[in-house]
């Protein structure tokens, strides 16, 4: 296809190639070369591409309505939606809201936290402390509480810019602490946080409970959980959960809450909750909650795409195969085999300093020195260089820069839910092949027969 001006502006110049189809894991351009979908898109095609049950199910959809305004319809799709979720959920939480995307889904999940404690007589509390780094969204109001200059910087002069805690990077620290001790060490950062703010000002810390693309798949000691959880319940702090990544069975649970046991107040899920086949994402919260609200003259807020029959339809069609086929249970079992194939790598390339992450929420990160952790040279755009060699072999991998968002090189490999071992296999030949050429373009050491 000849190459012409486009008029869609995104972030980069770089050309990429058409799209023509995808199927299960793997993607095809327009050429007919094949790409692997390590990364589910932005970790967003949990149950891969082009799923046959899906289609049809949003297909018997579009005979019957594709749009009724929330205000004047309800929809047979968002009430079984919303129930099915509910049901999916920790006890208490079971009110849903539809929206369209992650940022709709973190920025409702901040107005609702305030109404609600305006209801309550708590006018007061308007601060949300979240963590650096972080990232919760590109509106407005979830850059406020973004950790992320990169993304911020441009922008700061025209939002609230709310208090920030450090994220809990254990893996940098260098300490004589235990492990419990360190998550203990950086939850009671938060409660310092309250304490600095003035508790009757803060109405909510906003977490992922493992972290995204800004972290690297940050997982916090188990003891930062609960510790997080008592603090808030402490000071009357409303928790959400930002489970817009993580949420829909990426770690191999429905919620990543599950794995600590937490009930969060509110939840913000999205990207592989409609797993790409329309925009979808739902804000959960408690009962009590919601009523207060209705109560009050309603939730001064939504969105003209909330509960589309169409989006819901696809939501409903995806849970459904997910159940159908223990797609969850499969994300556990090939979490645990493509992490430790990933932890393999560390003998062969020196210069990975730390895999970590949670189901298929994975990562590794790269370093001129795994002891100290020092970043590898800013110029020469690691995170840039990798996903482009493994994109010229057909593995499509997702980066950031870890440190500050100007250093520090880490990679996301996060396949759909249905991955095999052998796709796994195909996976890894492909990102050593990668790994291969970037030591050899730097000349860093390659271990020779150390496991791959």
């Amino acid at each position: 296809m000849k190459t012409e001006q486009s008029h869609l502006f995104y972030q980069s110049r770089q050309p990429r190639p058409f799209l023509d189809y995808g199927e299960g894991i793997y993607l095809y351009d327009v050429s007919g070369k094949r790409y692997i979908d390590g990364s589910s898109g932005a970790m967003v095609s949990n149950i891969g591409h082009s799923n046959p049950n899906v289609l049809a199910k949003m297909k018997a959809q579009m005979d019957r309505a594709t749009f009724g305004y929330r205000l004047h319809f309800r929809t047979e799709p968002s009430e079984k939606l919303a129930a099915k979720v509910a049901g999916l959920m920790p006890e208490g939480l079971d009110r849903v809201f539809f929206v369209s995307g992650g940022s709709e889904a973190v920025e409702t999940a901040i107005k609702l936290a305030r109404q609600y404690a305006v209801t309550q007589g708590q006018g007061s509390r308007w601060k949300v402390i979240s963590r650096m780094p972080s990232y919760h969204g590109a509106t407005m109001g979830s850059l406020g509480v973004t950790g992320s200059p990169l993304f911020t910087g441009a922008f700061a002069p025209m939002f609230e810019e709310m208090p920030k805690i450090p994220a809990p990077t254990c893996y940098l620290d260098r300490d004589n602490l235990s492990e419990e001790q360190r998550g203990i060490k950086y939850a009671e950062m938060l409660r310092e946080k309250i304490l600095a703010e003035g508790p009757d000002s803060v109405l909510a810390f906003l977490m992922e409970p493992v972290g995204g693309a800004s972290t690297g798949a940050l997982v916090a000691p188990d003891s930062y959980y609960a510790r997080v959880a008592e603090i808030c319940r402490e000071y009357g702090v409303l928790l959400i959960y930002d489970e817009v990544m993580t949420g829909a069975g990426r770690t191999g649970k429905f919620l990543a809450a599950e794995h600590w046991g937490i009930t969060p107040d509110i939840v913000a899920m999205s990207k592989g909750f409609g797993a790409g086949y329309a925009p979808l994402g739902a804000v959960v919260a408690r009962n009590d909650m919601v009523e207060a609200l209705l109560d009050s003259g309603g939730f001064q807020h939504g969105f003209t795409y909330a509960g589309n029959p169409l989006a819901c339809a696809a939501g409903l069609a995806v849970l459904e195969e997910m159940e159908e086929h223990d797609i969850i249970g499969n994300a556990a079992r090939m979490g645990d085999v493509l992490k430790a194939r990933l932890t393999g790598l560390m003998e062969r390339y020196p210069f990975i300093g730390d895999v970590r992450g949670k189901g298929l929420l994975l990562a590794f990160e790269l370093v001129s020195d795994r002891e100290t952790m020092a970043v590898l040279p800013k110029d020469w755009n690691a995170h840039v260089e990798l996903v482009e060699l493994a994109y010229e072999r057909g593995l499509i991998i997702y980066s950031r820069r870890t440190r500050g968002g100007k250093e520090g090189d880490h990679f996301l490999v996060c396949p759909p839910l249905i991955v095999t071992e052998a796709q796994i296999d195909e996976i890894m030949e492909i990102l050593c092949d990668a790994l291969d050429a970037f030591a050899e373009k730097h000349a860093l050491p390659v271990l020779e027969g150390a496991a791959e």
